[in-house]
């Protein structure tokens, strides 16, 4: 019986792609934005610093400011 090698082969290697920072700063600003206003409606809107009246905003995060830890009540 003949036992074969198998010989290793040379493959490329992945180079990962270089960003620009220009090209990533505007999303960024735009998420963490985002965050800070999701993270104000969950966890400060209905408070003392209240934006809108009413008891929507905060039925409907309710369940999230317990997740997060935030109290309401």
């Amino acid at each position: 019986m003949a036992q074969s090698v198998a010989q290793p082969t040379a493959s490329p290697t992945a180079v990962p792609a270089k960003l620009p920072i220009g090209a990533i700063a505007p999303w960024a600003v735009f998420f963490g934005v985002l965050m800070l206003v999701l993270l104000y409606f969950v966890g400060a809107e209905q408070g003392a610093t209240s934006v809108m009246s009413g008891e929507n905003v905060h039925e409907w995060v309710h369940d999230a400011r317990h997740l997060l830890g935030f109290p309401c009540h």
